[in-house]
């Protein structure tokens, strides 16, 4: 099941809500936990099995090092924590990882062992870093064990951020889980940024991603279309994701969580570097404080430094996917940060703000043409179309002539001028009036959202393959 589809919106969650809120308080965690186990099962109830044993594996780990905390004994401790995170990678490792390592086996040795045919269970990257980071963060001092179950077991399984993050660490919400207080200014809210999300996804995210799987199946496309389809997909991962993560931070906050921001319009920035302060900050926050400090950060010098850049980019863009082009994708944006620390990032701030921003734009919808196509020769003929042949035919008219509206509120919608353009007219409004208007704003996406999702079938989710 997903957020942008009629099952989920005029059945499971409306079913969710009413009974949340009539339920005593004590037992909220409890029936979230229940619907999201269903809302999880709904597609693959097998997969059900491997997120419960997650769950409990890392709950008794926290208590096991909680334990050997208590009692002095730091080996014991230091040993429960190596047990939870080799555990947790050897789980993600053998769905995500192990065909993947046959595929190359065999055609290294020229060997024929067949693969297991094992599918990745949905959102498994996700929940299984929130989990690891739990165990590390006992373990580190900064959260005491959890040792109710049920309420672990909730943090784990919530519906709203289970699929596709944001990757949400415990000691962020460590409080709502117990003291949460729901009101009905935050549900309205909640359920207003919900709305906002699934029109980005259904009406933008949606539509970019139509136009670039027709272009991305030409053989010969012109230059001026290839580059046109490389930014429909640069729009579609951006308004699909961000706008999914809109819609997990509105419906926890309806359910009275508090969860961190995922996206502050990266494609305003002026450099890779803040790109990736902007660009799925749950992620980039995860491998910071438990991939790229553990290593050493940047406190042993340069060239230290720069490996670790390297050994962060490498698994970033190894947990994106069992594919070359996710690894290339990440040393490619390895090889930009490197070159950013060692010179550019002095040159760039020199520079005027508009070039800054066209190197920066130029380099993101590169590296999601390398994200978007998993077979190398593909994507070798893909750039190749970029940068070589004719530079304009009939298809480019055409899209161009059908398209630009959409293009061009595309462009508009990933900057943050909707946002600042709205809070200053909000300033000469009342209160009262400006409430009015988001909530009838809200209905109108909504309403137009479910007329999309009823006329077209065409509806996929890019991270799920994650």
């Amino acid at each position: 099941m997903v957020f942008s589809s009629t099952t989920f919106l005029l059945a499971f969650l409306p079913l969710v809500a009413i009974l949340y809120y009539i339920c005593p308080r004590k037992l909220r965690n409890a029936l979230l936990l229940v619907f999201s186990l269903l809302f999880y099962g709904w597609g693959e109830p097998k997969y059900i099995l491997i997120m419960l044993f997650s769950t409990v594996f890392d709950y008794c780990n926290g208590l096991a090092i909680g334990h050997f905390r208590a009692k002095g004994r730091e080996g014991g401790a230091k040993a429960v924590l190596i047990v939870s995170v080799v555990g947790n990678l050897a789980i993600l490792g053998f769905f995500k990882y192990t065909d993947f390592a046959i595929e190359n086996l065999n055609g290294l040795l020229g060997t024929a062992i067949p693969a297991l045919g094992l599918l990745l269970p949905i959102g498994i990257s996700f929940y299984t870093f929130q989990t690891m980071s739990y165990t590390i963060d006992v373990y580190r001092g900064l959260v005491p064990p959890q040792r109710n179950i049920i309420d672990f077991g909730a943090y784990v399984t919530l519906f709203p951020q289970l699929i596709a993050g944001p990757i949400v660490q415990y000691k962020t919400v460590a409080y709502d889980l117990e003291h949460r207080r729901e009101t009905l200014p935050q549900a309205s809210e909640g359920l207003q940024r919900f709305v906002i999300g699934l029109g980005k996804k259904v009406l933008l995210a949606n539509q970019m991603g139509a136009i670039w799987e027709d272009i991305s199946a030409m053989s010969s496309p012109s230059v001026t279309t290839a580059w046109l389809g490389a930014l429909a997909f640069t729009f579609q991962i951006y308004f699909d994701f961000s706008g999914y993560s809109d819609m997990a931070i509105g419906l926890g906050r309806f359910f009275g969580f508090h969860f961190l921001e995922n996206f502050n319009y990266p494609y305003e920035s002026r450099t890779v570097t803040e790109f990736w302060r902007r660009w799925h900050i749950s992620l980039s926050t995860w491998f910071r404080e438990y991939v790229y400090i553990p290593l050493g950060g940047n406190r042993k010098g340069l060239g230290r430094q720069l490996v670790n850049i390297t050994i962060v980019w490498f698994l970033t863009g190894l947990w994106h996917g069992a594919s070359w082009n996710f690894v290339l994708w990440g040393v490619y944006y390895a090889a930009l940060l490197i070159l950013e620390k060692t010179f550019l990032l002095r040159w760039l701030d020199r520079a005027p703000r508009f070039v800054g921003h066209v190197y920066t734009c130029l380099c993101f919808v590169l590296g999601w043409v390398l994200f978007a196509i998993t077979d190398f020769g593909q994507l070798g003929a893909y750039l190749g179309h970029l940068f070589s042949g004719p530079l304009w035919d009939s298809t480019s008219a055409y899209l161009l002539r059908c398209d630009w509206l959409l293009l061009v509120l595309a462009v508009i919608g990933c900057t943050s001028l909707p946002k600042r353009l709205w809070e200053k007219r909000e300033q000469t409004l009342s209160p009262a009036l400006s409430d009015g208007l988001r909530t009838v704003w809200a209905v109108i996406v909504l309403l137009v959202s479910i007329a999309f999702l009823v006329g077209d079938s065409y509806n996929p989710f890019l991270y799920f393959r994650f």
